[in-house]
């Protein structure tokens, strides 16, 4: 198997744990309450030992390999479709490298339940707002943007438009997604309280 095979099935288990992941931020339209909820129960699979530590080594390969793959052709690369993705395949592993980096820290040095109030605390204390609301957002598009330019080489021979909307249809729905989920985590489609045990972790001891 090349490096590019093993990159292609270790992004679909990761996919498959972010998609959740993001169906767990937009349950959080209905409240924290449900966010926490949906979290706990989506956690008796992520969080099993076994589970989390293929997921944790899909994480670093994926990291790995990308870069690597980035690297190896980054100047032959033509085109806006080679340079999108890997300029978001790029990002996706800056964002993933500082979020797995923020949850284990969180849980293992700072003892905190990593939930909604981990994510949204960075939303609450300034000037920190400023780094979060675009990290947040640019991960999602990114995501979804890396996926279409996947589909796009699985479709490339076929007409015009078809190869366009795999690409923008994915970037468009994450877009709003992303919008959706940033302005959660600030408070502005619902209160939200954070507690100070969270907000401590920027400095913030009020």
């Amino acid at each position: 198997m090349t490096l590019r095979t093993l990159h292609r099935s270790s992004a679909i288990l990761i996919a498959l744990f972010a998609f959740v992941h993001i169906a767990n931020h937009l349950a959080g339209m209905a409240g924290v309450a449900t966010h926490i909820a949906f979290m706990d129960a989506a956690r008796l699979v992520y969080r099993n030992l076994v589970v989390e530590i293929v997921l944790l080594m899909c994480v670093a390969f994926q990291v790995g390999s990308g870069l690597t793959l980035a690297l190896r052709g980054w100047r032959l690369r033509r085109g806006f479709v080679p340079w999108l993705q890997a300029l978001s395949g790029a990002y996706l592993s800056f964002f993933l490298l500082v979020h797995v980096g923020a949850i284990l820290s969180g849980r293992v040095l700072l003892n905190l339940d990593t939930n909604f109030y981990f994510a949204a605390a960075g939303f609450h204390v300034p000037p920190y707002p400023y780094f979060f609301v675009p990290y947040y957002f640019f991960a999602v598009v990114a995501l979804f943007a890396h996926l279409g330019c996947a589909a796009y080489w699985q479709v490339q021979h076929r007409p015009g438009l078809t190869r366009v909307l795999v690409i923008a249809i994915p970037t468009a729905v994450a877009a709003v997604v992303a919008l959706l989920i940033v302005l959660l985590l600030a408070g502005k489609l619902q209160p939200v309280e954070v507690p100070a045990k969270y907000k401590a972790t920027y400095g913030a001891f009020k």
